[in-house]
């Protein structure tokens, strides 16, 4: 009788262990499936780390020079970053990745916010670009989807550009697939269409004046066409869709 009731209760102790183990990998599941949707490869270690460029500095040039990509990279995107990791040290938001971090602290504290979104948003950003990039995507599911949101890829480009230019300030311009189809969208400050679940960003053009100005200084749009006609990695974009 011992032994069963023994027997039974290591079987009761494996079984509460196993469902333990369900709940966390579905947790963590569903972490990478919001890290995945955002097109981020976002560590589960650290909530928010400073990843390297996805090219060399020079990879750019002559659309963005590589005195551009430092300052821009190691001083901007990287205040972002420390200001977030000290802002959650010792929270229960450290172990969190980005953009959980980015919702929960979303009309409650302002500047984790703006820290946390501002380092998703820029992360975003340089996956965006390649060296030799730009133009119209090649045939395929985004172009398709392209000319049937927005009628013609020119429509769309036309679109994208003046969402860029007419951003008050600093902000973004963004491409986003959303339940309703793709839809163009611009942000101001660190605003990130990702505060909303259903919102898949495919594209962003960061349109703040430090992305920019040493290069085009007050010529804006200049920069945005850059972007859209040499820089744009179109099959990155394309990989994000959903």
């Amino acid at each position: 009788f011992d032994s069963e009731v023994t027997m039974l209760m290591i079987g009761f102790t494996l079984l509460i262990t196993l469902s333990s183990a369900l709940c966390f990998l579905g947790v963590r599941a569903s972490s990478v499936s919001i890290n995945a949707r955002s097109g981020l490869a976002l560590s589960s270690k650290s909530a928010v780390t400073l990843p390297d460029l996805p090219y060399p500095y020079t990879a750019l040039e002559p659309h963005i020079s590589e005195r551009t990509l430092h300052f821009h990279h190691d001083k901007h995107h990287a205040k972002y970053v420390a200001t977030t990791k000290d802002l959650i040290k010792g929270t229960d938001l450290e172990d969190e990745d980005v953009v959980t971090i980015l919702r929960r602290a979303y009309k409650k504290d302002q500047v984790l916010f703006n820290n946390a979104a501002q380092s998703f948003n820029h992360e975003f950003y340089w996956n965006c670009m390649k060296a030799g990039g730009g133009g119209q995507p090649n045939a395929g599911r985004l172009l398709d989807l392209i000319n049937q949101d927005f009628g013609s890829f020119d429509k769309f480009r036309k679109e994208f550009a003046n969402a860029g230019n007419t951003a008050f300030g600093s902000g973004w311009a963004w491409l986003v697939q959303t339940p309703g189809g793709l839809k163009v969208t611009k942000t101001i400050g660190a605003d990130t269409p990702v505060t909303e679940p259903d919102n898949v960003p495919l594209l962003t053009c960061d349109v703040w004046e430090h992305a920019y100005y040493l290069d085009y200084q007050n010529l804006r749009p200049t920069y945005v066409d850059a972007f859209l006609d040499h820089l744009v990695d179109w099959e990155a974009v394309e990989s994000r869709l959903q």
